[in-house]
């Protein structure tokens, strides 16, 4: 039965609207552009609302949204972006690569808690490829659980994580060179940590 304008209104408000905040965020790191990031969470809650019926009620609304969001951008906004794709690189990892080892996951956890890096660090994640760039904005800065990330990205849970490997295997690299500018020590190398392998 279709809810009476009114009511699907007070509804939509209620379970949508508590993560605008969360999906700006999201929005602004895909795109790099606080302008096209407002449009992109404007459209993304034109169409979760045009389609708020299809909106099974109980189900994950934060992941619902962050999906739309991500198709939208995807479908509409990526064309537009001024920085070009990275090489793809083989999302298999390896049991050695995967080991754990805190020091190079240190170092990139220092740098991204640093108010020092955040042009930095921002310009970094706005260069990586979309798919690497979600998993990365999804998982250390909005701190979302790694089975939410497969829901909302549609991939598996191995995926997830070798995406986030991936990503902060990049960033590292990228923001290294800058960290040693301001002083910062940091290896040679990115070795991954036992936080990447827990949700």
């Amino acid at each position: 039965m279709r809810l009476t304008d009114v009511k699907r209104q007070e509804q939509f408000k209620k379970e949508m609207m508590p993560f605008t905040d969360m999906l700006f965020n999201y929005a602004l790191y895909l795109s790099g552009d606080r302008e096209q990031a407002g449009d992109l969470l404007q459209d993304t809650y034109l169409k979760a609302f045009r389609f708020f019926d299809k909106f099974e009620k109980g189900t994950n609304a934060k992941a619902w949204l962050y999906r739309i969001m991500k198709n939208t951008f995807i479908n509409e906004y990526r064309r537009t972006q001024r920085h070009p794709e990275m090489v793809e690189f083989d999302e298999q990892l390896s049991p050695y690569q995967m080991s754990p080892s805190a020091a190079g996951m240190n170092d990139l956890r220092n740098m991204m808690e640093s108010r020092m890096f955040d042009d930095e660090m921002a310009g970094a994640i706005a260069a990586l490829p979309e798919k690497f760039k979600s998993v990365v904005v999804l998982r250390d800065i909005e701190d979302m659980p790694y089975e939410e990330i497969a829901e909302v990205l549609a991939i598996p849970i191995g995926t997830v994580r070798s995406r986030l490997h991936r990503a902060r295997s990049i960033l590292f690299s990228r923001l290294k060179g800058y960290a040693r500018a301001r002083g910062y020590t940091v290896g040679d190398r990115f070795v991954p940590s036992e936080l990447a392998m827990v949700g």
